[in-house]
């Protein structure tokens, strides 16, 4: 470390990692507004913390595997750091998020625009719903940066038709919920053959589509929404892939040949 330098502490690099997760990986340079928003909050210059962010995509799995490596000189607490997080997609996103607003001095629920009147006034039964609303609004600008606003299926870059869809359902892995490898960025029509199995991503990243549509293909509709992208390669992010595990889940429970 350089002479006047100061190190990192572990919540300087849990906000940086949250930062690193919303934004997409072409807008990790210090001319971001959000970088240099983060520098001014924890007192850093603006290369610092796009510095910091480009060694966490050093260890990134999903850009080792497409051979784009990063920095690389992320130090041993970046490391711990990163794998406390991406180990605890549970916890640490909601962490984070608190940590955030309480360096921007305001509350979580505002940081995350939810509007007083849709909450209870307090109790744990607020906080269950606040961190359910925060942990959603975090999954999906993290799905929405990776796939950089673009629908996996169609292409389509309308981010009010998008939907961060969970790959292995909410409500059957709870650990895996935030977990960007278990999300896609995917538009509301194909998100719903998606969810009830008529449609799926194999594990090569293929688009399969059911025999229960291809049963309908003189449907002219049927062709143009479904049909004719049956064997495509979906839109892949530019980081988080799809884990395996879960489209293997995906392709042996939920989609129906």
């Amino acid at each position: 470390m350089k002479e006047g330098q100061k190190l990192w502490t572990r919540g300087e690099l849990i906000l940086a990692i949250n930062l690193y997760c919303k934004l997409p990986f072409g807008r990790l340079h210090s001319r971001n507004l959000e970088v240099i928003n983060l520098a001014n909050l924890i007192g850093r210059t603006a290369n610092s913390v796009a510095f910091k962010l480009v060694n966490f995509a050093s260890l990134d799995p999903s850009l080792k595997a497409r051979g784009i490596k990063g920095a690389s000189n992320a130090s041993n607490l970046d490391k711990e750091i990163w794998n406390e997080f991406f180990n605890h997609w549970d916890e640490l996103p909601f962490e984070s998020e608190k940590l955030l607003a309480k360096i921007e001095k305001t509350t979580v629920e505002k940081l995350n625009h939810i509007p007083e009147n849709e909450l209870p006034k307090e109790g744990k039964t607020r906080e269950q719903i606040v961190k359910i609303r925060v942990n959603q609004s975090f999954f999906r600008s993290s799905i929405l940066a990776s796939y950089n606003d673009t629908c996996c299926i169609t292409g389509i870059q309308q981010s009010e038709f998008l939907i961060a869809g969970h790959i292995k359902p909410w409500g059957i892995d709870e650990k895996n919920r935030l977990n960007p490898r278990n999300g896609i960025a995917i538009n509301a029509l194909h998100d719903k053959a998606f969810e009830t199995g008529l449609l799926t991503i194999t594990t090569d990243f293929k688009i399969k589509i059911s025999s229960v549509l291809k049963k309908q293909n003189k449907i002219p509709s049927v062709q143009d929404f479904f049909l004719k992208y049956e064997n495509q390669s979906m839109i892949l992010p530019s980081r988080f892939l799809p884990d395996i595990e879960f489209l293997n889940y995906h392709n042996n429970e939920k989609f129906k040949p």
